[in-house]
């Protein structure tokens, strides 16, 4: 009896420590990243680290942000893994995310223009990542169309319905493709060119993941995405290809340990395993093909697969400011949906109806209906703000939710420009078709 009591304390304090020690082990990382891409390199690290256990918990960016805000006071979380290096600086700025020392070699300062690692040592790079337009090959030769490989080209009459694209607000990596476009253009210019595209719109997804899916899928032709859905789907036998085009940024994407990580050893050990080059070789995985950030690994990258390292020009046109991009982030979100996703039909309807008037007086001749095409871009290149107020800490500190869908509730403040913003787009919107309309009947 006394040793079978013995026995089973010897037993229970043995799987108390078992239990004790995978806890130990445990590291929890909060990423807004797929798990065709996770996967790989869970299974990779893991088996490099076997007194490790990843555990993935899979979250759109902004949401990852919001989960690390709210569990500040008892942090349950080791790693924020993401794309958007503006989410890290709204991490950093707010004191969540904890300053590391990381062991690695062979990796530059620099990926294209664009540093790879904080500078106060609170976030690093592991991958490069750039963003352009995707497109079916398939999907191209069944309509007569061409491939659109520069910004400029999506805005043209003949990919009108079928172009696809995800809101910023809805994800990271899409709103740094906004942000993008509005630093390499200018504002003002740049949220004209993003409205002229938008017209050609097939749909606005719900989540980023959407777009290279409908491209695969054939739904939609093209697709503006992050660089790697493109060529992780190109490497799984879709037809498919990708580029990027002159205006366009290549910044890293990051991982941080997050401020006061129940496992930071553990936090510390993923992130150095990311930047070996066993660690950068998983990023070649066809179901990943991500931009490795150590130069050698590009020996081992498939034909065709682009090298930054070698190749200047990728990126080399916008030198992303990630501070200005931070600052306005929840406000270019808003507008984003306001003037296209909540308004898309009625933006479409416009700019159809422009295409056509275009296509009617093609030749020039008639003054009067050119004025009035004039007229009617015009009002949808319209702007409600300038970039200044765009910077206004005051201003921009008003939009402090971002929505999921139009119905969501904001804060009264945010409600009352959005509704002025809203009313300025639908008058311009069903002026400006109008006004084609007219245009078109002459």
């Amino acid at each position: 009896m006394k040793k079978t009591l013995l026995s089973s304390v010897f037993t229970g304090a043995f799987l108390l420590s078992a239990a004790a020690a995978f806890a130990e082990g445990k590291v929890t990382v909060i990423t807004s990243f797929p798990d065709s891409m996770t996967g790989p390199i869970e299974a990779a690290f893991e088996a490099a680290n076997p007194s490790y256990d990843l555990e993935i918990l899979n979250k759109k960016t902004s949401a990852g942000v919001k989960y690390i805000q709210e569990i500040a006071s008892d942090n349950t979380a080791d790693i924020f893994w993401a794309s958007a290096p503006d989410a890290f600086e709204v991490l950093k700025s707010e004191g969540l995310l904890d300053n590391v020392t990381i062991a690695s070699e062979g990796i530059p300062e620099k990926i294209g223009a664009y540093p790879l690692n904080d500078p106060d040592g609170y976030y690093f790079g592991f991958a490069g990542a750039g963003y352009g337009i995707m497109w079916n090959e398939r999907y191209l030769k069944a309509n007569g169309l061409e491939p659109a490989k520069e910004w400029d080209d999506l805005a043209k009459a003949e990919y009108h319905n079928h172009v696809g694209m995800s809101a910023p607000s809805r994800s990271g990596t899409t709103h740094l493709t906004v942000e993008t476009l509005l630093q390499g253009e200018g504002w003002d210019a740049g949220w004209a060119k993003w409205k002229r595209i938008a017209g050609n719109f097939s749909t606005v997804t719900e989540r980023s993941f959407g777009v290279p899916d409908g491209v695969n899928t054939g739904n939609f032709g093209l697709g503006i995405v992050i660089d790697f859905f493109g060529f992780s789907s190109r490497a799984s036998g879709f037809p498919v290809d990708f580029a990027y085009p002159t205006v366009t940024a290549l910044v890293p994407a990051n991982v941080g340990v997050i401020k006061d990580a129940p496992n930071n050893p553990g936090a510390v050990a993923f992130i150095e395993y990311l930047l070996t080059p066993e660690g950068q070789s998983v990023l070649l995985d066809p179901a990943i093909m991500r931009l490795p950030i150590n130069p050698a690994s590009y020996a081992n990258a498939p034909e065709g697969f682009p090298n930054p390292f070698e190749d200047s020009t990728i990126g080399a046109s916008v030198k992303f400011d990630v501070e200005k991009s931070g600052a306005r982030y929840n406000l270019v979100n808003s507008m984003f949906d306001v003037m296209i996703t909540y308004r898309l039909d009625d933006l479409r309807a416009a700019v159809g109806a422009l295409h056509e008037a275009e296509a009617k007086h093609a030749s020039g001749d008639n003054k009067e209906a050119q004025a009035l095409i004039a007229e009617a871009w015009a009002l949808i290149d319209a702007n409600p703000i300038d970039e200044a107020k765009s910077l206004d800490e005051d201003f921009a500190g008003v939009f402090t939710k971002k929505r999921s869908k139009a119905t969501d509730e904001v804060g009264e403040r945010q409600a009352e420009v959005e509704q002025t913003w809203d009313a300025m787009v639908v008058e311009n919107y069903a002026r400006a078709k109008e006004l084609a309309e007219q245009a078109t009947s002459m």
